[in-house]
């Protein structure tokens, strides 16, 4: 009995940080809900009360005020594009690298593995310059290609460790029965990933989702300002009235968190799967 007091000490300590931890995270979400679901004079004598009469009336003008339909396509357009993009050509490039020469395949990784240090900031000029050169400033693609440029090291890099710890024998026994490397990817390989695909999905989507510099920059002027740059510019206008605010804020945020609930045990499986390479 005596050894087990101190592992359940232990336990109990890591269980009271873990429910700080959660109280911490969950708070501003529920203060965000509980606020956007009140109207003005409810929330402004008592913020931190539960809606017992939810008031969707913040929702609707937050929609129409801040032209969230328009920005909610664009987003989805972007981060659509973006994660063909990086999800096919990650995993091609993964494979290839997984599978390659050891040396070859050991020089390239390290190169992807640099690729990933340098901030994005780096090439936000640059390639500015180049989109307006090119004539693709102020509509999706100067994104897209942004966003793929800079993600694509990191989709290579989750994508290469889940591949490495799958056996060889899968792809040679596929080669017995006359599968090229391309249907032995596509057949056999591409549908074994799926956790890692997984992973890479909900951690690009955040990432180009919340991105606010970039689209600020590339999209300004144009018609088609995300979700993040949509919010700020509304919030400008609407600051004294946080229902409003609060509800485009949780208009934002929905697609995203819908997609981790979706998608959450495939992303820990391909974590799993990585740390096991």
């Amino acid at each position: 009995m005596a050894s087990t007091a101190p592992y359940r000490a232990r336990n109990f300590a890591l269980e009271i940080v873990a429910l700080v931890a959660a109280i911490v995270f969950i708070f501003p979400i529920y203060l965000l809900v509980t606020i956007s679901l009140k109207e003005r004079s409810t929330w402004s004598r008592n913020p931190m009360s539960p809606p017992l009469e939810p008031y969707w009336g913040n929702f609707q003008e937050a929609w129409k005020q801040a032209y969230l339909s328009d920005a909610l396509l664009s987003s989805i357009v972007v981060v659509t594009l973006s994660l063909i993009i990086l999800v096919t050509v990650g995993a091609f490039g993964a494979y290839f690298l997984a599978r390659c020469r050891p040396r070859m395949g050991y020089v390239l990784y390290i190169f992807f593995l640099l690729a990933m240090i340098l901030p994005f900031q780096l090439g936000l000029l640059p390639l500015y310059q180049l989109m307006r050169d090119v004539q693709l400033l102020g509509t999706p693609f100067s994104l897209v290609i942004f966003y793929c440029g800079y993600q694509l090291p990191f989709t290579i890099f989750l994508y290469t460790g889940y591949i490495r710890a799958l056996p060889r024998a899968y792809d040679e026994a596929a080669k017995i029965d006359g599968a090229t490397d391309m249907q032995t990817f596509l057949h056999v390989i591409f549908p074994m990933i799926r956790p890692v695909t997984g992973t890479v999905i909900i951690l690009n989507c955040v990432f180009i989702w919340n991105d606010f510099m970039t689209p600020l920059l590339y999209l300004q002027g144009s018609r088609w300002a995300t979700i993040p740059v949509a919010v700020a510019a509304f919030v400008d206008q609407e600051i004294t009235d946080w229902g409003i605010v609060f509800a485009a804020l949780l208009i934002g945020i929905a697609p995203v968190m819908a997609l981790f609930a979706v998608l959450q045990r495939r992303m820990m499986e391909g974590f799993a799967g990585g740390l096991k390479a």
